[in-house]
């Protein structure tokens, strides 16, 4: 009999380690890396060091961002890009803050109905898959913005990296071969002929890429400024694509870019002051709002990724998602009921009817129907400099290698942002969001997003840089990573490796990592009536944390090729 007490025993202790390893299956994959004088985490290794580069020749962490920008856009063809969008929220040393909304917008010749058929149905990838799905790019004139209003190098210097790196090759990462390997068949649909990187799907982990087209795009950026890409050349270059193709933008819409610098969003959560991107996205009022109706429960007595503390994210999420889809979309165009979806009273009783022990069928928090949650490419990186500057840029193509567009003569993809409108309000997106009229398509409006670059404040300093890709995944990611750090008491890389779970309200899923949730976790959710579902990986944060002596620590995402690297 005490042999089988202690098989038992032995049984009982393997199981609980073996659950315990699956739960924090990615936390050492990586070490936080520290620094004293500037850290750059980005998704590539090759884009942090020409950040740390540029902050070690006496640039700030704006110069740094301009220059990982760019070269993300040669290292990074899935997200990285000259011909996409983004958003980007900065802290100076002083404790002014502000953001740059540099979103692509819908073309001119855009309308409500563009992707509808006759009998007002969507027609399905039209707003997804080749030149018609693609928005007005914004990324240059933000990057060029960026510099001229808080940058200290010349421009020219920061953008010389990305050319070299263009001119002379770049090695692949195992990743990125196999990226491009699997949008073979993609590449050769939307394209008139095959694009640089359809290659039948050969490309090798170490195989060099060069980009002699894109290097010259690039130096005439340089040299020109805007003008280098919105027109002569390289405008031209992507109006024969379009117009080859029966797309809908024209040199005036590149003539009427401009990005918009704006008044960030900003709340409290306890003792940190949050600091996060306003409408066109949706990220920083959503992240507010459950920050805020996380405050009404003891999260870090629950525990990190207890069945407890995923009931309550999973709770919260469903509304604000609900919000999400029915009152936001461009604040030029829609009046977005800012004030009401913060406001304290309205979120109590918003959160008022979450129970316990069971779950809330997300049809009776708002109508609807979603049967879809793919994933989404997007890159986000995270830079503080010597003296705390700090800057957090979240910047898309939208789906992995954008509309698979590539236009040849100047060497990179056009974005497919035109999906992240509501094509039909009420009608889910390739990503399962719902939208609104709020939402709705117009000439030169900006389409709802969810991406979320984030910046904390303790005690009046900088504490936290932070943000993801992941599409719909965005928000509850940089959620569970702050929560992480302020109530799970890890450290910066453990805050991003760790498991994280995702919920949208419809489709009426909990996404969770494979190998992410123990079992009786699992079975406990169930009991409580959800439905879970696992995903090979959610969320990919570049993030840094100030230390209480000012140390910069990194955390770069161990689900891809996402590097940290300090200035000492």
């Amino acid at each position: 009999m005490k042999k089988l007490r202690f098989l038992i025993l032995i049984l009982f202790v393997v199981s609980c380690t073996s659950n315990q390893k699956k739960q924090t299956n990615q936390l050492n994959i990586k070490q936080a890396v520290e620094a004293k004088k500037g850290m750059v985490a980005t998704a590539h290794p090759l884009a942090s060091k020409v950040g740390t580069q540029i902050l070690e020749q006496g640039g700030n962490a704006f110069d740094a961002a301009v220059g990982v920008q760019f070269a993300l856009a040669v290292v990074y063809p899935r997200a990285g890009n000259i011909a996409g969008g983004g958003f980007a929220v900065y802290r100076k040393a002083n404790g002014e803050s502000g953001t740059l909304d540099f979103r692509e917008k819908a073309p001119l010749a855009a309308t409500y109905d563009m992707y509808l058929d006759e009998d007002q149905n969507v027609i399905p990838k039209l707003s997804s898959f080749g030149v018609l799905s693609t928005g007005v790019p914004g990324s240059v004139d933000g990057m060029i913005e960026l510099h001229k209003k808080l940058g200290s190098l010349p421009f020219e210097e920061l953008i010389q990296p990305a050319i070299d790196l263009a001119e002379n090759g770049f090695v692949l990462t195992e990743n990125e071969a196999k990226k491009l390997n699997d949008y073979q068949k993609d590449f050769l649909k939307a394209n008139d002929s095959s694009t640089y990187f359809f290659n039948g799907g050969k490309w090798q982990t170490g195989e060099k890429i060069i980009l002699p087209e894109l290097a010259q795009t690039l130096k005439l950026i340089q040299d020109q400024g805007r003008e280098g890409f919105y027109e002569g050349k390289t405008a031209k270059s992507m109006l024969a694509e379009v117009n080859a193709n029966n797309g809908i933008i024209t040199q005036a819409d590149f003539d009427a870019y401009q990005s918009v610098w704006r008044k960030p969003v900003e709340g409290k959560y306890k003792e940190y002051n949050v600091i996060s991107m306003p409408p066109p996205s949706s990220g920083g009022i959503a992240l507010l709002q459950l920050l805020k109706g996380s405050e009404a429960y003891d999260l870090a007595a629950f525990g990190h990724n207890s069945a407890k503390s995923i009931h309550i994210m999973t709770e919260l999420e469903r509304r604000v998602y609900a919000d999400r889809a029915t009152y936001l979309g461009d604040s030029d165009f829609f009046d977005v009921p800012m004030d009401m979806l913060l406001d304290d009273d309205y979120l109590e009783n918003r959160f008022s009817d979450i129970q316990m022990d069971k779950k809330t069928d997300s049809k009776d928090i708002k109508s609807g129907e979603v049967e879809i949650i793919e994933s989404i490419e997007t890159t986000h990186f995270s830079i503080v400099d010597k003296d705390q500057n700090a800057i957090g840029i979240t910047t898309t193509l939208n789906g992995n290698f954008g509309s698979k567009v590539f236009v040849e003569k100047a060497g990179f993809f056009l974005n497919n942002e035109m999906d992240d409108f509501s094509a039909k309000p009420g009608v889910p997106n390739q990503f399962g969001l719902v939208g609104a009229e709020a939402n709705a398509i117009a000439p030169e409006k900006r389409m709802l997003s969810s991406m979320t670059p984030t910046i904390l404040e303790k005690d009046g300093k900088l504490f936290m840089v932070v943000g993801s890709p992941g599409g719909a995944t965005i928000i509850t990611a940089v959620y569970q990573t702050i929560l992480n750090v302020v109530e799970f008491d890890m450290n910066m890389q453990e805050a991003v490796n760790a498991t994280k779970t995702h919920s949208q309200w419809m489709p009426d899923i909990i996404l969770y990592e494979k190998n992410g949730l123990d079992s009786l976790v699992l079975n406990q959710l169930q009991g409580m009536g959800h439905k879970m579902e696992s995903r090979s990986a959610i969320g990919k944060m570049d993030a840094v944390l100030v230390l209480p002596d000012g140390t910069l620590q990194g955390g770069a995402d161990s689900r891809g090729d996402d590097t940290a690297v300090g200035v000492n």
